[in-house]
């Protein structure tokens, strides 16, 4: 696989622009803490890469509670996360350079996240990052989620982009699955607790910081 055929480049957000698996986690234990779940960090990781929706269907069949309302415990984990976003969030390591080096290139660039489109914005606000990044696509009115590829693949044809000149850059293994069912190219930047994991062996690039690929994207 050659960077040189590559002309667009789809981003996920948690965990890769955002550092905003700790505000998930924070939010996940006290909406999910209040309906009487203890949920530990080993267990949120999980959910990485899922759609809200089916994070709340998950921890329901978990450990159901009584009168589930899920469209409310979304609400609510989404209020706080906004919140959160507002107050700490913060860009990851080398956000910025990568997106500045692909846009001297002329690629495409793009956000596709299984976030909601309202968290999307709040993060594009919060990091500033339009100038980089102006087309966002959510994956929470898609019939499924990742590790299902189809956020990708409407992202790719709204971008007038061949699958194969597509580069993904992901956190998540359920992305880095998604990626691959679309037939495009995965960067992943895991977890550090993950780093280590074989199963990335299916993506194309693995770093451990994302500002690692820049060499590769000068070569």
């Amino acid at each position: 696989m050659m960077l040189s055929q590559i002309d667009t480049y789809l981003f996920d957000m948690d965990g890769l622009l955002i550092d905003s698996e700790p505000l998930w986690k924070k939010a996940e234990k006290e909406v999910f803490g209040a309906l009487g779940l203890h949920l530990t960090d080993d267990l949120l990781r999980q959910v990485m890469g899922f759609r809200l929706s089916e994070v709340v269907e998950y921890w329901y069949h978990y450990q159901a509670w009584e009168n589930p309302n899920f469209k409310a415990t979304e609400q609510a984990i989404i209020d706080c996360m906004i919140a959160q976003i507002q107050n700490e969030g913060k860009a990851m390591d080398g956000v910025y350079e990568v997106l500045e080096v692909l846009k001297s290139k002329n690629k495409k660039i793009a956000l596709a996240s299984s976030s909601s489109m309202v968290l999307i914005e709040a993060v594009v606000r919060k990091l500033n990052l339009s100038e980089w990044i102006p087309q966002l696509f959510s994956a929470e009115h898609e019939p499924y989620g990742k590790p299902h590829p189809g956020i990708f693949i409407r992202a790719a044809k709204s971008l007038n982009t061949e699958p194969r000149n597509c580069m993904v850059l992901e956190d998540s293994m359920n992305g880095m699955l998604a990626a691959k069912s679309a037939r495009m190219s995965c960067t992943v930047v895991p977890d550090p607790i993950q780093y280590d994991y074989p199963e990335w062996c299916l993506a194309d690039y693995k770093f451990k910081k994302l500002n690692e690929l820049i060499p590769y994207l000068n070569a």
